[in-house]
């Protein structure tokens, strides 16, 4: 095929921005309506002209085909003319699917066949709850302040997840101003998308038209949440406080509560959930959940498919992990005996349970796994590094390949992520969705022996994850179009 030349490409590139940029209000009114669009599992709602026509780009490279703006905006044009119930639509897989159909020799037009792909959900005005979920944050860190950003930005019609409220103990004068200021913006993950305003005499924040209480409290026991107009609560605990039934159950004592869920590993009996992974686990008799750790989720998918593709026969995983609040910034006294080295200057080796919290997810790998942690002088992102022995020999390309096509086709979709690139670094991450990224170009593979080198947004990431256990816990489930997912064991 004749390459173009050097003056076509910036017609070319005109002419795709117009597309990606009409692309962004039909977009937007299918987002109001609940009908959420993708590309290859890429979210296309609340994204620039630019960042649209990067994940076509990404998914040329990856998904090794030829889609662009001029193959998905008729589709997505076709798509706005429809009156669509609530459901989760991939532009980028029904362009690539009329493509093939229309090189097989096909005349369909783009709306005959969008009708059918889309049967399903057309003029099923069927909300994704009866009613709103009521949502509060019980405390407001790091990954508190990620999920407030979430929520707010999944608002969509409103029929879905509400943050009502979220729960802090005073931290001195002009408390609201300065939480408000942490969320407005923030120094890895940038500013928030959107306005937010203080009501000091309310002590509330409206935040793109959210009215989100701010609650001051000194125990989770003593709350009344129905005074403030909160009923039938999840309450997202991201204080790390109490793990266990007693402590996760002091919640449940406050008026308005109705279940729990902790952002850290929950012990005992409770149910550790990674979406994706186990989640046919989570019941509506549940009242208590983890949401496991950032480590946990983000090598647990990547194990699970490995496991059902090679058969894993034992392995080492080491976790290179950016440092952490609980660590001291500069030299001072820890309890434990390396973390209170100053964590700006210090690779400093710790302990992790990511490696037992594996075998509880996936039994399978019971006494197959060992672990250990290294925290490095990064802020944000981190990187596990999964020495694997296989059942059988393979070789790059066949586990690269295999990663790659659960990455984009298998129910693992939203939890793994894979990328070829050649100069990737940590930061390059930063605001990644997926649980987790391969890096196939570091992959190593030695007759049955493999090293995977798998990145991880160890915040935000996490934080999506949790979201993802939160929409399935609370009853939210969408129809997806188009069903290719491949059966593949998991």
């Amino acid at each position: 095929m004749a390459l173009p030349s050097l003056d076509d490409y910036f017609p070319d590139w005109k002419e795709r921005e117009a597309l990606a940029e009409a692309m962004i209000p039909i977009i937007g009114r299918l987002y109001r309506k609940n009908v959420v669009s993708y590309c290859y599992g890429r979210a296309l709602y609340n994204q620039s002209v630019i960042q649209i026509m990067k994940t076509h780009r990404y998914v040329r490279q990856v998904a090794h085909n030829e889609l662009s703006e001029f193959e998905s905006y008729p589709i997505c044009e076709a798509l706005s003319q429809l009156d669509l119930g609530p459901s989760h639509i991939d532009v980028g897989k029904l362009a690539t699917l009329f493509m093939e159909e229309s090189g097989n020799g096909s005349s369909i037009t783009p709306m005959e066949f969008v009708k059918r792909e889309c049967a399903q959900v057309i003029g099923r005005a069927v909300p994704p709850l009866e009613k709103p979920q009521d949502i509060v944050l019980y405390g407001f860190g790091r990954i508190g302040r990620l999920l407030a950003r979430l929520l707010i930005e999944k608002t969509g019609g409103g029929h879905q997840l509400r943050l009502k409220a979220i729960v802090v103990r005073k931290g001195g004068p002009n408390d609201l101003m300065k939480r408000a200021a942490l969320l407005r913006r923030d120094s890895v993950h940038g500013a928030f998308l959107g306005t937010l305003r203080v009501d000091e005499e309310n002590s509330c924040l409206i935040a793109n038209g959210n009215v989100i209480r701010v609650i001051y409290a000194d125990r989770p026991d003593r709350i009344d949440y129905e005074r403030h107009g909160i009923h039938n609560a999840i309450v997202i605990d991201n204080t790390g406080a109490w793990r266990d039934e007693p402590g996760m159950g002091q919640h449940l004592q406050s008026r308005g509560t109705a279940r729990v869920l902790l952002t850290a590993p929950a012990k005992g009996t409770i149910k550790n959930i990674v979406s994706g992974v186990n989640s046919s686990m989570m019941n509506q008799n549940d009242v208590l959940l983890g949401a496991a750790s950032c480590t946990t989720n983000a090598i647990v998918p990547v194990l699970k498919a490995v496991n059902t593709g090679f058969e894993i026969v034992h392995g080492h995983m080491e976790t290179v992990h950016a440092y952490t609040n609980d660590q001291n910034l500069i030299d001072n006294y820890h309890k434990k005996n390396r973390r209170g080295r100053g964590a700006p200057l210090n690779m400093v080796i710790t302990e992790t349970g990511a490696s037992t919290a594996v075998t509880q997810l996936l039994p399978e790998l019971e006494g197959k796994l060992t672990g250990n942690a290294i925290r490095v002088p990064t802020p944000n992102v981190s990187l596990a590094i999964l020495n694997l022995t296989l059942a059988s020999d393979v070789s790059v390309a066949e586990v690269n390949d295999f990663l790659r096509n659960a990455s984009l086709h298998s129910g693992l979709q939203r939890q793994i992520d894979y990328t070829e690139a050649a100069d990737v670094v940590s930061s390059d991450f930063v605001g990644n969705r997926h649980a987790c990224i391969v890096d196939g170009g570091a992959t190593l593979a030695k007759d049955n022996r493999v090293v995977l080198y798998v990145w991880y947004d160890n915040e935000f990431g996490y934080a999506c994850q949790v979201i993802r256990v939160v929409q399935k816990w609370a009853g939210i489930s969408y129809p997806l179009i188009p069903q290719d997912v491949e059966e593949q064991g998991f």
